[in-house]
């Protein structure tokens, strides 16, 4: 028999330690698929290191590549906290993108340091608006906010394809579906000459910084914390359910609408419907295995983002699958939930008394 008792006070080495040892776990576990693969072990890990951290040009792309997972990794953090579960951030993304584009592909122009903020605000502005519909039918109405969020991902997607064949085409794409080039003086710069990571990586930081002490340290952030550990007793000292699900989603749309961004902005230069991998959805597990921790998001980020793109490396130096990285990701995300309720819960097996 199995009985599972509540710990009152787990230790702060079990708390911060699971995430850790979950990462260690899935990516020792992938020594499993790769030895079924044929291929050697340990010369497959090298190539993972060296591919993610071998070279400047490496760290740019792993950097390069974290940018936009902190920020959904953000948008899911938030929400979360407050039990809002936003698993809308690839739509809430591509809408960042295509409003970044939409204003910084020539509609005005200026300076970049007037050019630059509105993109951003613009972006931010679009994802923050996808989440506030879902949010107010899920206080108001009781909607169920998996629901529209997840579905609202697919209706954003068809409605940026079409755009992008019509009001948003590039007349100079040769057919391709793609909008027009954001114009320079909108264009986030790059940190490092020749490098791809660029100013968006700095925002990605700043939001974490920003985010952890408005969380921690804001009348804001309490009413954010209260409503997400009991609804019902934030309610009855006064808070306002409504009034604080709205913020969350704006803060959580708006930090998936400046992951858009930075992507047209900083990476591409250019709207396409093949902009984000997953990273909205990538997303969540970054939250996940930073325990909705936002500076956490920072290191987690880091770490899926070294994971795909050290097994791109990997996949073209030995002819491994590139889709080690999402199973490695995937089963840091499993450890990291079985670790979790492990932390909350001391498990107790029993022998069971014969009736006898």
């Amino acid at each position: 028999m199995i009985r599972f008792e509540p710990r009152t006070n787990p230790s702060a080495i079990m708390v911060y330690g699971v995430p850790v040892m979950a990462a260690i776990i899935a990516i020792l576990l992938a020594a499993i698929p790769l030895a079924l693969a044929g291929a050697p072990i340990i010369k497959a890990y090298g190539l993972m290191i060296s591919g993610a951290f071998g070279s400047m040009f490496s760290i740019s792309e792993m950097l390069t590549r974290a940018t936009p997972l902190i920020l959904t990794g953000l948008a899911a953090a938030i929400a979360f906290r407050a039990k809002l579960w936003n698993i809308g951030a690839e739509g809430q993304l591509y809408m960042g993108a295509m409003a970044a584009v939409a204003i910084g592909s020539g509609v005005i122009d200026g300076p970049s340091y007037i050019m630059i903020p509105v993109v951003l605000i613009a972006g931010a502005a679009a994802g923050a608006v996808m989440l506030i519909g879902p949010t107010l039918l899920k206080t108001r109405l009781g909607v169920d906010e998996v629901v529209t969020t997840l579905l609202l991902n697919f209706i954003v997607i068809l409605f940026v394809q079409m755009m992008l064949e019509g009001a948003l085409k590039d007349p100079m794409s040769m057919g391709w579906p793609q909008s027009e080039p954001v114009i320079d003086s909108a264009v986030l710069p790059p940190l490092i000459e020749r490098m791809r990571v660029h100013l968006g990586w700095v925002i990605a930081l700043i939001c974490a910084v920003a985010l952890a002490i408005f969380v921690k340290r804001t009348v804001w952030g309490f009413e954010i914390r209260a409503v997400g550990e009991n609804a019902a007793a934030a309610k009855f000292s006064g808070i306002s359910v409504t009034k604080t699900m709205v913020l969350v989603a704006m803060l959580s749309g708006g930090l998936a609408g400046l992951a858009g961004v930075s992507e047209v902005a900083g990476t591409r230069g250019y709207l396409a419907t093949d902009l984000s991998p997953g990273y909205g959805y990538a997303g969540i597990v970054v939250a996940m295995l930073a325990r909705l921790s936002p500076i956490g998001v920072i290191i987690s980020a880091l770490f899926v983002a070294s994971v795909f793109v050290g097994a791109d490396s990997m996949s073209r130096a030995i002819g491994v699958s590139s889709y080690l990285a999402d199973l490695i990701v995937a089963m840091a995300l499993l450890c990291v939930l079985i670790g979790g309720f492990l932390t909350r819960f001391k498990v107790h097996f029993e022998r069971q008394k014969s009736a006898g």
